[in-house]
């Protein structure tokens, strides 16, 4: 399947032409508080908009009935295949955050993950310093399973030295699924 509605949003595969409203969130310092990269450019959001558009694990979330993008998820199965299970990640324009669209959007991906693709997990992982990501992960009925100390790093000082960060990591099993 390649789009899923509910009354607010559309989520579907991702168009060559969605690149400007990508650029919109991308381009923007913010963005990458929580996420690893850089602000892209023009060219760079045209590149990765047509990029996606071949990638099945990118998901774009639109406004209906025509809007624009206002975010994209992140779907994609682990290895080994035969574990059935997903990770899920986000991000969304700045200027739609505190709506319900992240939430109302993964709760469309994961209806399809559990009830079509059969899995029997789905996973996530965000910053304990980002409250409004965790609480999407909440919302949606994901368990948290781990705080990780310093586990990662997206970024450097100016001495080169890594600046890590915590992690959490939330869990959702196909019978713990309500949505």
């Amino acid at each position: 399947m390649d789009r899923f509605e509910s009354q607010r949003i559309w989520v579907r595969r991702f168009a060559a032409t969605d690149w400007r409203d990508l650029y919109a969130y991308l381009s923007l310092p913010a963005t990458y508080r929580f996420e690893p990269g850089e602000p892209i450019s023009e060219a760079e959001a045209q590149t990765l908009a047509a990029a996606r558009e071949q990638d099945t694990a990118f998901w774009a979330v639109a406004l209906k009935p025509g809007g624009p993008l206002i975010g994209h998820l992140y779907f994609s199965q682990s290895e080994p295949a035969e574990f059935l299970t997903w990770e899920l990640g986000y991000i969304f324009n700045p200027a739609y955050h505190g709506q319900g669209y992240c939430t109302e959007a993964c709760r469309l991906l994961l209806r399809h993950a559990f009830t079509t693709l059969h899995a029997h997990r789905v996973t996530a992982h965000c910053d304990p310093a980002n409250p409004a990501s965790w609480r999407v992960l909440e919302k949606l009925g994901m368990r948290r399973e781990g705080h990780f100390q310093r586990h990662a790093f997206f970024r450097r000082n100016a001495a080169g030295e890594p600046l890590w960060h915590d992690g959490l990591a939330y869990g959702l099993l196909a019978e713990e699924f309500s949505g």
